[in-house]
């Protein structure tokens, strides 16, 4: 994909010296995207959502030390070291198999976010781009120089705000 931006934007600045000046514009998509508010408030919506969840993962994490302990004191008869073996071994499946359901989720969820504020900032720089007259708009990842002139990062996240604002 970096390779058609590059392309693409060799060939709009050779036919822009053959005809008429070409207006660019830049943004860093990556960051206009992450600074939305509508990105915040999901950020945090998701933090708030997924806390019980994580903080259940934190008291099997401490119940696999304090098992870990028990078993490291040298003071537990055969019997109860294998039943403490026992529920440590439970308690790592159990533990290793609800972290990975949460990251799936987590991650389900934040992609399913990203995707939609993805293309809705598409949409934005479009009409951004369409609103300041620009021929054409390079996401910066893809730009080994630009002038700062050139960035409309700061108006994308402005549009983004104002077309679609936080409930």
């Amino acid at each position: 994909m970096h390779k058609y931006f590059r392309a693409a934007a060799l060939a709009l600045l050779t036919a822009g010296f053959a005809a008429a000046q070409i207006k660019v514009g830049v943004v860093n998509s990556a960051r206009a995207i992450s600074s939305t508010a509508e990105i915040k408030k999901a950020q945090a919506d998701l933090e708030a959502k997924f806390k019980p969840r994580q903080d259940e993962l934190a008291k099997l994490q401490q119940d696999l030390q304090n098992i870990q302990t028990q078993l490291q004191s040298g003071k537990l008869s055969q019997q109860g070291e294998q039943e403490l073996n026992a529920e440590g071994t439970r308690k790592q499946r159990e533990f290793q198999r609800k972290e990975q359901d949460l990251r799936d989720d987590v991650d389900r969820e934040r992609q399913d976010v990203l995707s939609r504020a993805n293309a809705r900032m598409q949409d934005v720089i479009k009409k951004l781009a369409a609103d300041k007259g620009l021929d054409a708009v390079f996401d910066s990842s893809t730009m080994l120089f630009f002038k700062p002139a050139m960035e409309i990062t700061d108006d994308a996240i402005t549009a983004y705000d104002k077309s679609f604002p936080v409930k």
